[in-house]
């Protein structure tokens, strides 16, 4: 083999090699990888939403438990639910669940709940945990935003305050609970 045919074929070779390595074009077809959004400067709750998983295996022990995800930040509720809202395309925070009192419930809607009522619900669940909550520290109104989901994007809700019952305390900060 002579010394031009040589480089030639090192020359063949090294053009395919770095064209095989090339981007692959994505299909358009193909949904977006499911993805969790996190809200800049937010902190993730692992006890808390380890608890949650633990609830939803004792409630249905025969499902798989799905994604999910539990954070807080100092951020006013506002700005948290307005944040998820654009990010999953929608125009804005409807400010209840009647949407002006339309047939069709607004993907992104407030609403409001009673600390105490909404966790006296979840008493049972503790016990069959084993864990002890002290549900008479869960006082006080919170305001919540409730966000759908999107194929790709979990179910998003935000409360503020909010019971953290791995410590029986309320805290005044916002949560940002996702779950697929």
């Amino acid at each position: 083999m002579s010394r031009t045919t040589r480089l030639l074929l090192v020359a063949a070779l090294v053009t395919l090699v770095v064209a095989g390595c090339g981007k692959e074009k994505k299909n358009e077809n193909e949904p977006e990888a499911f993805s969790f959004t996190i809200y800049p400067g937010s902190r993730y709750l692992a006890p808390l939403t380890d608890l949650w998983k633990q609830a939803h295996r004792v409630i249905k022990p025969k499902e798989d438990v799905p994604a999910i995800a539990i954070y807080d930040t100092d951020a006013p509720i506002d700005k948290v639910a307005e944040f998820y809202a654009q990010s999953y395309g929608y125009d804005k925070v409807a400010p209840d669940a009647t949407n002006n009192l339309s047939s069709a419930k607004p993907p992104a809607y407030y609403r409001t709940g009673d600390l105490a009522g909404d966790n006296a619900a979840i008493l049972p669940v503790t016990q069959k945990l084993n864990l002890k909550v002290d549900i008479s520290k869960a006082v006080g109104s919170y305001r919540a935003a409730e966000i759908d989901p999107k194929p790709n994007r979990p179910r998003v809700t935000i409360q503020r305050p909010y019971f953290d019952a791995t410590t029986s305390q309320t805290v005044d900060r916002t949560l940002i609970m996702m779950s697929r």
